[in-house]
């Protein structure tokens, strides 16, 4: 008779116990829930690399004369600020990981600088960094050379990309002419063709 009141303590304990394992599982569940975040990332936004507000998607289609007509190289040389870890701008200065950016306006695409080794998506794209293959990079140099060794996301606001390519357009002893309406794109003219209105632009 003991040895069996005795399981039956045995048995209850173990009943206890496990009842209040489960109880306290449940109601840390309850105080500690985890919030499940809505991204499985943290989202970049490139877009706040400069101040300025935000476009609406009519501007997107302006043509790039049109924005380069407005564009201030000031504003352009400090967005291109976030690219001095990987660039240079001085004439002479030594390539890093990217490619020195002096008088790059109107190059061959990545054939313009022959110290550097550009990726084959680059240097067998062919063309010129017109200003219109220019804006095209800026938007997403992915798009623009698939297999391109280039991290960066890209400029997701217009104006800004316009900033920005006078700015690269200000970095020549002859900058290229800026296109017109009876002259879309003016990146073809070298030696003294390439007269016109020089940009001017605080160092980065």
């Amino acid at each position: 008779m003991e040895a069996s009141l005795e399981g039956q303590k045995f048995i209850g304990a173990i009943l206890t116990g496990a009842i209040l394992a489960i109880g306290s599982g449940v109601l840390a569940g309850i105080i500690y829930s985890p919030h499940k975040p809505e991204h499985n990332a943290y989202q970049v936004d490139v877009s706040v690399l400069a101040a300025g507000g935000g476009e609406s998607a009519a501007q997107s289609l302006v043509p790039i004369a049109q924005r380069l007509a407005a564009a201030d190289a000031g504003k352009g040389a400090a967005t291109a600020k976030v690219c001095l870890s990987c660039h240079t701008f001085d004439e002479g200065a030594p390539n890093k990981i990217g490619p020195n950016l002096y008088d790059t306006v109107g190059e061959e695409i990545g054939k313009g600088k022959a110290s550097y080794p550009f990726s084959p998506a680059l240097s067998g794209h062919g063309g010129k960094w017109d200003y219109e293959n220019l804006d095209r990079f800026l938007t997403s140099p992915k798009e623009f050379a698939p297999g391109t060794k280039m991290s960066f996301a890209g400029l997701s606001k217009p104006d800004q990309r316009a900033n920005v390519i006078a700015f690269l357009r200000s970095l020549s002893a002859d900058p290229v002419p800026l296109p017109t309406k009876d002259a879309p794109d003016n990146t073809s003219a070298s030696g003294s063709e390439k007269s016109g209105t020089t940009i001017s632009a605080p160092a980065p």
